[in-house]
């Protein structure tokens, strides 16, 4: 025989806060935003103009390397002439001939290319990176990489990604040591779910990126023996249960925003006009923190009483904090990253003790 009792908690009092609390990170979040599109248009504008500049000196480079080329490849030919003149197969007026004929060629060679290149720098010139501004469309179904790289290097710079993290959870408690923690070290666990925009900051380079977006987070805290949580009040403590329990576990779901500074090399890569700049199987370190609202906060029972078996999901808030806010960040190669993030918000409002979440666990980011 299976008893389920749900018991709903709150009051209006409760709902008004949570209210609020949205209300505060929405504004919030406008801000960031806003902060961002600002940051990201200065950046842009300062890197055009470098963009120009380094492509300016390349194309001179290339005019340059041109008339060194067509030079190299007339006294190959020459030397060929003189060959068979000294071999008898051609006559000292045909080598004449020949060789004007060289000259001729390569000298128009000459023309020919440098005034391409004189064309591009007179375009560039004058309206800057407006002719790399065009969307170029890809419908092949190649890897990630290729897909990414819809429109070409100077536009595209935002790629999406899946997020997905699990692993060992717990609280830093002021004046303890993990080693004293009232919850289970290998049954308080995390999963975050999630979804990751990058984008690349600078312009001809890939080694710096900007990963953000929107995820949620779920910290379960398992009390160690046969302990669970009561809220007296505005205190919650942690006591021991009148019959042996089969689980418990508090759950805190979270909605927050992570943005992460992502440092690691890439590969450029120049395919069919389009350049674009990969991480795929590299090194990368990503440093940052998030922040967001408490969306619920559940204690889940399990005990037999009376020979049947009792589950209660009891939602109430536990005097849980409802701004989430912390530190976060991760290393690894490829897809997959070693994962840690610290809530710098108390799990409880004073006046219980402080006790900070602590995860540590694996990271995967699907593009």
């Amino acid at each position: 025989m299976l008893i389920a009792i749900s018991r709903q908690g709150g009051d209006e009092a409760m709902f008004n806060s949570k209210l609020k609390t949205m209300k505060i990170i929405t504004v919030t979040l406008t801000i960031t935003l806003f902060i961002l599109t600002g940051f990201f248009s200065n950046a842009q504008e300062l890197s055009v103009d470098a963009s120009i500049i380094n492509k300016l000196t390349a194309l001179k480079a290339q005019k340059e390397k041109v008339v060194i080329n067509e030079k190299e490849a007339l006294s190959k030919e020459v030397l060929e002439i003189m060959k068979r003149l000294e071999d008898n197969e051609i006559s000292a007026t045909e080598a004449e001939k020949q060789k004007v004929v060289a000259a001729e060629k390569h000298a128009l060679n000459i023309d020919n290319k440098t005034v391409i290149i004189d064309n591009k720098i007179a375009l560039l010139e004058r309206n800057g990176n407006a002719e790399d501004e065009k969307i170029i469309f890809n419908l092949s179904l190649g890897d990630r990489d290729e897909y990414n790289s819809k429109i070409s290097s100077n536009q595209r710079r935002t790629y999406s990604s899946f997020v997905f993290a699990f692993g060992l959870n717990n609280a830093i408690i002021d004046g303890q040591s993990l080693d004293d923690s009232p919850y289970q070290i290998g049954g308080s666990r995390f999963t975050e779910l999630g979804i990751a925009f990058t984008t690349r900051l600078l312009k001809d380079a890939g080694w710096l990126r900007l990963r953000y977006g929107v995820s949620f987070q779920f910290n379960g805290l398992k009390p160690t023996d046969n302990n669970y949580f009561v809220s007296n009040g505005n205190e919650t403590t942690i006591e021991e249960f009148l019959t042996p329990l089969d689980k418990s576990k508090l759950r805190l779901d979270n909605l927050v925003v992570p943005i992460h500074f992502e440092f690691g090399p890439s590969k450029r890569i120049e395919k069919n006009d389009n350049t674009y700049f990969s991480s795929d199987n590299k090194f990368k370190i990503g440093l940052g923190g998030y922040a967001g609202l408490n969306l619920s906060t559940m204690q889940k029972l399990k005990y037999n009483e009376n020979g049947a078996k009792v589950k209660e999901k009891i939602s109430e808030s536990y005097n849980t904090n409802n701004i989430v806010y912390g530190l976060s960040g991760y290393i690894g190669w490829d897809a997959m990253s070693l994962y840690v993030k610290y809530d710098l918000n108390p799990i409880f409002d004073a006046p219980n003790l402080e006790q900070r979440n602590i995860s540590l666990g694996l990271r995967w980011d699907w593009d």
